[in-house]
């Protein structure tokens, strides 16, 4: 049983659904329920430094924080769209719902959609798959947490390859942890166009049950996710790892000023929140302006962006947020 993601949803209906035999369970909560504790603690200090980040298409100078990246880095000379999901499910992200070929039609669309955009900033296709899905339920090891076969990502590669993707594989730790999980994906993470997400909202560092509570990293967590790919990249004379930091809540990420920034990584901090268009610009600006890192994403849901809201943010709406996002992850 897959426990679907897609920023805590739907409290009302995550009890029964996390009964369900094959379809995954929603999970728990929305934007909207972010308290005000949340929104009046976000600190300031390095705002300054995520405002300056140059407009779409302005790479000739180094703005952004942390050191310049090694040859071969893709931010910020490109924009990534990334489709995201399990192909076991049709329920967790576009990647698993749509046959592959419509999914990859589909995919398409958006990177014409964002060309058309921003002229100026290549796309980069990406297919973002959960590679470690969270569980409601003990499983191996009481760790709540499910590895997918490596057969599975086999398959995703194989998919991306028709359309010069790259891929992302992405990480619930459960009641499990990132030094016991990245070794498990190591053999692909070896591979120049792979690259990391982790997923703060399922690492239930109190041992509660993930979907039932939001979870939380560390600095110390990040740190030592950009160091193990820093040490691949080194090993292997790589170009820079790219590591995707789900967002969405002042809680699940703590001491973000001690997160080391390194040239053989480009770290993104994600906002994962859906909601109408008011309410993820809100999101945006209190939990990822307001403590930046290096990069920003931004995701869209295709269906539940829609349940208080007529219509999805567009891409010119998205590419005009301060800094300017340079990850839209479509789920």
């Amino acid at each position: 049983m897959l426990l679907s993601t897609s920023c805590i949803q739907e409290q009302d209906a995550s009890a029964s659904a996390l009964q369900e035999p094959v379809s995954p369970a929603t999970v728990v909560t929305e934007t909207e329920s972010i308290s005000a504790a949340d929104s009046s603690a976000s600190a300031m200090t390095a705002s300054t430094a995520a405002a300056s980040a140059p407009a779409p298409g302005a790479t000739a100078e180094w703005n952004y924080p942390g050191p310049r990246p090694l040859p071969g880095a893709i931010l910020p000379q490109k924009r990534i769209v990334a489709f995201y999901g399990n192909l076991l499910s049709r329920r967790m992200g576009i990647l698993g719902e749509l046959d592959p070929d419509e999914m990859l039609e589909k995919l398409d669309a958006e990177v014409e959609n964002w060309s058309k955009a921003d002229s100026l900033t290549p796309v980069q296709p990406a297919l973002h798959l959960i590679a470690v899905t969270a569980q409601g339920h003990p499983s191996a090891g009481g760790k709540y947490r499910l590895r997918m076969k490596h057969d599975m990502i086999d398959q995703v590669l194989e998919l991306a390859s028709r359309r010069n993707a790259i891929v992302f594989l992405d990480v619930q730790v459960g009641h499990s942890t990132l030094q016991e999980e990245l070794p498990h994906l190591e053999k692909y993470l070896k591979m120049p166009h792979v690259h990391l997400g982790i997923d703060a909202e399922f690492a239930m560092k109190e041992g509660k049950i993930p979907g039932r509570s939001i979870g939380t990293f560390d600095a110390e967590d990040i740190n030592y996710a950009t160091g193990y790919l820093a040490g691949l990249v080194q090993a292997h004379q790589l170009p820079p790892k790219l590591l995707i930091v789900h967002r969405f809540t002042q809680r699940m990420i703590t001491n973000y000023q001690d997160i080391k920034l390194r040239p053989e990584t480009q770290v993104v901090m994600h906002m994962d929140g859906w909601g109408s268009p008011a309410l993820k610009k809100d999101t945006y600006r209190r939990f990822i302006v307001k403590e930046p890192v290096q990069f920003t994403g931004f995701k869209v849901f295709y269906k539940n962006d829609l349940r208080n809201s007529p219509r999805l943010m567009t891409p010119e709406e998205i590419i005009a947020l301060s800094p300017s996002p340079l990850y839209i992850q479509y789920q």
